[in-house]
């Protein structure tokens, strides 16, 4: 009975051993999947780097602005004009900076869109031939095996 078991493992192993696996395909994957998720994250950096640069900026012109309304004024009418003036050029500037943020954001929808596109496309090409080799590699193993 211990002889059988025996007879079964080996038979096992060498079955086994026709069927070869070859993890070059796993590795390729990691190394692909880190490189996508380096441009996405170059992607993303870039965007908020933008977004920064804008809102930066918007408070600067804010500060300067709000700088200026606060001098003192000689008459009562000059307080009204100065806060109207301000509330003017602030709705101005507000509309010139949400669309700038909506530029950053269209930008890294586009980007996004292509490296993902891209990277389908390259998986698909690896997936059919990692699926072709795999195929040849397993009907000349299955040969083999016959051929015994």
């Amino acid at each position: 009975m211990a002889k059988a078991a025996q007879d079964v493992t080996a038979m096992f192993k060498d079955v086994m051993g026709s069927f070869p696996v070859d993890t070059t395909a796993f590795e390729d994957a990691f190394k692909n999947s880190a490189a996508l998720n380096e441009k996405l994250t170059a992607v993303a950096l870039g965007a908020a780097e933008k977004s920064s640069e804008i809102s930066s900026k918007w408070t600067k012109d804010t500060l300067s602005k709000l700088g200026d309304m606060s001098k003192a004024k000689e008459e009562p009418a000059d307080y009204a004009k100065a806060l109207t003036d301000f509330a003017s050029a602030q709705a101005e500037v507000a509309a010139e900076n949400m669309a700038a943020f909506a530029e950053v954001a269209k930008k890294v929808q586009m980007e996004t869109v292509e490296l993902l596109m891209s990277a389908g496309k390259d998986a698909t090409e690896e997936a059919t031939a990692a699926v072709k080799k795999a195929t040849s590699e397993v009907t000349a193993a299955a040969k083999k095996a016959a051929a015994k």
